[in-house]
């Protein structure tokens, strides 16, 4: 049997000779085992060996299926980042076209009117100067007689003053929206979390139907109030809000927040001055001038401002959200992390300071870190 055995390993060879043994045989490990997914010797895959029967190659055949398939790997990453790259630099073309036409559209604009005024002057001194004329040489008599023109000069005078397209001196920044530029910019801001902020809650503002985990970052909803919690003027009294310890005054701010076991939460932004006590709209996320919201009740999501709400078509419930705030760009937007889908954006002048803010009334949402 041993002969027999000795036969087929020389019959297999021994392969190349690798740096590494065989610890049950002491050969060199020149075989692959594709069952055990393994390099082995001749013996394990001769008879009695341990491998006798599974799917076996030379390690040199399957270390050249390795780089094939690697190298194939590696020309799908550099075609696909050459598209995205070639994407990009279109649309940064596109974008740059943009605001260069509506730069000189707002030029052209102010050149227009600038000569308008400056023909309206003119106009205004030619009528001044006939007005004053007329008070300085004519008497009571002549005055009462050129009543009507007088009338008809200062109408002619007050038309002139009257606004002539001042809208269009605005620079209109919808020119640089893109919707692949924002997703992109969400995805390189996202698509790590060392790129987000360490939010952690406020335990002084927590509702009083919401416990706090230890570290600060979880938000559990109980139908029950607790009367542990000591009242103060930070503490939400009715509705199960919570804010953050920190606020943002300017800059580039982002987060995250697991809400995969809520089927009733709102994830956004706060004023400071967001009252905390009442079961009045003012205290309410989304239902005031101070909050700013993404909002899910059961398979409804929407986006909610001063009592505003719009509606979000989601195919599905997002596991994660994410949330950016980009005070500079007055922007604040929603993100699903696991598609790359920026779910809803909103413009304006925010005021600051500003807290994340979080409200849950079914089970938890946590806020990842």
């Amino acid at each position: 049997m041993a002969a027999e055995g000795s036969g087929l390993q020389r019959e297999l060879g021994p392969g190349p000779k690798p740096d590494a043994l065989c610890p049950e045989h002491g050969q060199g490990l020149g075989w692959f085992c594709g069952s055990e997914r393994r390099p082995v010797c001749a013996a394990c895959v001769g008879p009695g060996g341990r491998c006798r029967g599974h799917r076996v190659r030379r390690a040199k055949e399957h270390a050249e299926e390795l780089r094939s398939t690697a190298s194939a790997a590696r020309e799908v990453v550099i075609q696909r980042l050459s598209l995205v790259r070639s994407l990009c630099e279109s649309e940064e073309q596109r974008l740059l076209e943009q605001v260069h036409g509506e730069e000189e559209r707002t030029h052209q604009s102010i050149l227009t009117q600038r000569a308008h005024w400056a023909e309206a002057l003119q106009k205004l001194n030619t009528i001044r100067s006939s007005l004053v004329d007329m008070l300085t040489h004519l008497d009571d008599h002549q005055l009462i007689q050129k009543e009507q023109e007088i009338f008809e000069r200062t109408e002619e005078a007050e038309g002139i003053l009257d606004p002539q397209e001042s809208e269009k001196l605005n620079f209109n920044e919808k020119c640089t929206w893109s919707p692949l530029l924002t997703q992109l910019w969400a995805t390189a801001v996202l698509g790590s979390l060392s790129g987000t902020e360490d939010v952690r809650i406020d335990e002084r503002t927590v509702s009083p139907f919401l416990q706090l985990s230890d570290d600060r970052r979880t938000l559990t909803f109980s139908a029950k109030k607790s009367k542990a919690c000591a009242d103060g003027p930070e503490r939400f009294d009715h509705w199960p809000n919570a804010l953050a310890a920190a606020s943002f005054q300017t800059g580039l701010h982002a987060w995250m927040v697991n809400v995969q076991n809520s089927c009733a939460y709102k994830v956004g932004v706060a004023s400071g001055q967001l009252p905390r006590k009442g079961s009045g709209s003012d205290c309410r996320l989304g239902h005031n001038t101070f909050s700013w919201v993404f909002s899910r009740y059961d398979q409804e999501f929407r986006f909610l401002h001063n009592g505003q709400h719009q509606p979000l078509g989601l195919l599905r419930s997002p596991a994660q959200l994410g949330v950016l705030l980009d005070l500079e760009a007055r922007e604040l937007l929603f993100y699903e992390p696991a598609s790359g889908t920026v779910l809803y954006t909103y413009h304006t002048a925010f005021p600051t300071p500003l807290f994340p803010v979080f409200a849950v009334a079914d089970q938890t949402i946590s806020i990842i870190h």
